[in-house]
């Protein structure tokens, strides 16, 4: 076993200290997307998985690996629920249409929106800290993105397209988060539609 510098053991690996780190990583991810990144900390997290906080640090090194591997899953079931909502596509399979599909799944509560965005804070506030929430984000959005986009156009321009999506996607949901006009944050995901269907269209 590892330590964690201050005596606690840290597990292995072992297949059942690996089914024991996912389900109290599964609990607190539950937690976080619930109630948030504010006041976050071990012991909040220790109370929500139903233990102490020495056994999450016999699993996880520390809050901050605690609160990135959280987020990366939380954020790995929102990529998953919305890239499916966009595969149910068949008769209407124009990438302005899967995007359309996916919104929904991107603003639910249940998808923890709000504490996705809340890490995207942390990373500018503290880049130092907290660089891995947005680097990461980029790294697990563009994969999808660029799957949705049509087989035949070449990999700049899908590169170009997908780049554009996730970036008017994550503005669009940082304004919901900061409280703007929920109209206003509609009407700029609509026009983000126009633009994708003209960019079809060109095809043509």
């Amino acid at each position: 076993m590892e330590t964690d510098g201050k005596g606690y053991r840290r597990s292995a690996g072992s297949a059942r200290g690996e089914a024991r780190r996912r389900a109290l990583l599964d609990l607190v991810t539950e937690d976080l997307a619930e109630h948030g990144l504010v006041d976050f900390s071990l012991r909040r997290a220790a109370r929500a998985a139903g233990t102490t906080h020495k056994v999450l640090l016999y699993y996880f090194d520390g809050v901050d690996d605690l609160l990135v591997q959280a987020v990366d899953q939380l954020r790995a079931r929102r990529i998953d629920n919305s890239m499916a909502a966009a595969a149910l596509q068949p008769g209407r399979g124009t990438l302005a249409a899967r995007i359309e599909a996916l919104w929904p799944v991107l603003v639910d509560p249940r998808s923890g929106h709000r504490v996705l965005e809340q890490s995207t804070g942390l990373a500018m506030y503290d880049p130092a800290r907290y660089s891995k929430f947005g680097r990461e984000a980029t790294e697990q959005y563009l994969p999808p993105l660029l799957a949705l986009c049509p087989p035949q156009w070449s990999d700049r321009r899908r590169r170009e397209v997908a780049e554009l999506v996730l970036a008017t996607l994550r503005g669009l949901l940082l304004n919901r988060v900061i409280g703007a006009d929920p109209a206003q944050v509609e009407a700029g995901f609509t026009a983000l539609l126009r633009a994708l269907e003209r960019e079809e269209a060109a095809d043509l």
